[in-house]
């Protein structure tokens, strides 16, 4: 089916079509185009799109956007970025779909597949998400434009690591439900403590429609300030959590011999009893503030609950594998932070087996970087992890403070960390690899599923 033709385009974009002709898809990556794309040629200062529309047109492209000189089928526009935008702006014009922004410091990409599996469950088809952790200036714009204009319902996860990065996010996505997963020290080296990383995610609520739904964690330190945060642009709040006093909230969660939770969950007078998938406590919140979403938009709370229980692990989010030697992997890679890895090191603490850790540096964390390492101490020994390979200089403080209580391996980089755990590991073991994405422990996952 035709997502964009070259008309749409140029009205969208204020541009000027070459010739006519239709794109099913729209990538800005050379390396991503397919048959049948439409490719943006963005500028930055570390590249030039331009250089790459050769390679896009042999790989499928029909049609480009460009601010240059361009041989191929394209729209040419004064500013490509602008462009994007404008395209998504176009986008989310022409659709009826119930549209889901998700934001947080923790578990917004888990929670945004989670949804969009509910969604397709529900509306076979018809729902849309925005892939990856497209999450920014760039990838929001291109989630957007890639969306189809019959689609029903669609779930964006927006990120931001400065103050009002979020307020421009969501004028674009103009969300019908806006919901803040968590708030926890996340990119504390731009932000002067918890509560101004409160108020920058609550910017989400900015952009929320004309009855617009706000979903909050009750059990968060900073529930007041994002309930007043939205106050003014939502004309309801959800809040979601295990207090009683949450709107929608676990009565019971209990771990089963998957690894999963059997949840009993209070939505507002009902009740609804599924099975979890994903492990751990932290994924109970992420289903809570799921199904508070999808009830936000109407959606079918039982059908919801069937997805939940079929949810697979992200790679890089909690995908699990077995090697080629028996032993059980647990890829947390893509990212870290304080809370992400407390929450993962308890996971890893229910599986049978010795416990090792391969944990990567959290980065952004800024003059308290050293204090947030060396805390998570306690999470190690309580998730009774052998052997910890710590990887990367951030890890000092943590190596410190673990010594004489948990065998260390301090490595500088991801390829010695996966060395020295092929030297270790052993039939039976449970690994956990987490760390911020720039360590590169993506690596080590590879390597391990290589042999």
């Amino acid at each position: 089916m035709s997502l964009w033709t070259s008309a749409a385009i140029a009205a969208a974009t204020g541009g000027r079509a070459s010739v006519d002709f239709t794109a099913t898809g729209v990538a800005f990556d050379s390396r991503e185009v397919g048959p049948g794309d439409l490719f943006i040629a963005l500028t930055g200062e570390a590249t030039d799109g331009h250089r790459f529309l050769t390679q896009a047109f042999a790989q499928g492209a029909t049609g480009a956007i460009v601010s240059d000189v361009c041989d191929g089928p394209h729209v040419r526009v004064a500013d490509t970025f602008a462009a994007l935008e404008d395209l998504a702006r176009a986008s989310r014009a022409r659709t009826a779909a119930r549209v889901i922004g998700v934001t947080g410091s923790v578990g917004k990409t888990s929670a945004k597949e989670a949804l969009y599996a509910c969604l397709d469950r529900i509306w076979r088809g018809q729902a849309h998400r925005s892939v990856k952790s497209y999450n920014n200036h760039t990838g929001v714009p291109l989630s957007l434009a890639r969306m189809p204009a019959d689609t029903h319902a669609a779930v964006f996860e927006m990120g931001m690591n400065h103050p009002g990065e979020l307020a421009h996010l969501t004028t674009l996505v103009r969300p019908h439900v806006a919901v803040v997963t968590a708030i926890a020290p996340a990119h504390t080296a731009f932000f002067p403590d918890e509560s101004a990383i409160a108020d920058a995610k609550g910017e989400i609520f900015r952009g929320l429609e004309p009855g617009g739904v706000a979903i909050i964690p009750y059990d968060s330190p900073h529930r007041d300030r994002l309930i007043a945060a939205a106050r003014p642009h939502a004309e309801r709040i959800v809040t979601f959590g295990s207090d009683p006093a949450a709107d929608v909230r676990a009565i019971e969660a209990v771990r089963v011999k998957s690894g999963g939770s059997f949840v009993t969950a209070r939505i507002g007078d009902r009740e609804l009893s599924f099975t979890l998938s994903q492990p751990g406590a932290h994924w109970v919140s992420n289903a809570l503030a799921v199904l508070a979403a999808v009830d936000a938009v109407g959606g079918d709370l039982a059908m919801a609950g069937l997805a939940l229980a079929e949810l697979g692990g992200l790679p890089g989010r909690g995908a699990r594998f077995v090697t080629a030697g028996d032993a059980l992997v647990i890829d947390e890679s893509y990212n870290a932070n304080p809370a992400s890895m407390r929450a993962t090191l308890a996971v890893l603490a229910h599986e049978p087996g010795r416990h090792v850790a391969v944990l990567g540096e959290m980065r952004e964390l800024g003059e308290a970087s050293a204090d947030y390492h060396a805390d998570l101490a306690g999470p190690v020994e309580d998730a009774r992890v052998e052997t910890a390979i710590l990887v990367g200089e951030a890890m000092r403080p943590l190596a410190e403070r673990l010594e004489g209580r948990v065998a260390i391996v301090h490595v500088p980089d991801a390829s010695m960390a996966l060395d020295r755990l092929r030297a270790l590991i052993a039939p039976g073991d449970a690994v956990l690899v987490k760390g911020s994405n720039g360590v590169g422990l993506a690596r080590v996952i590879a390597g391990l599923k290589g042999g």
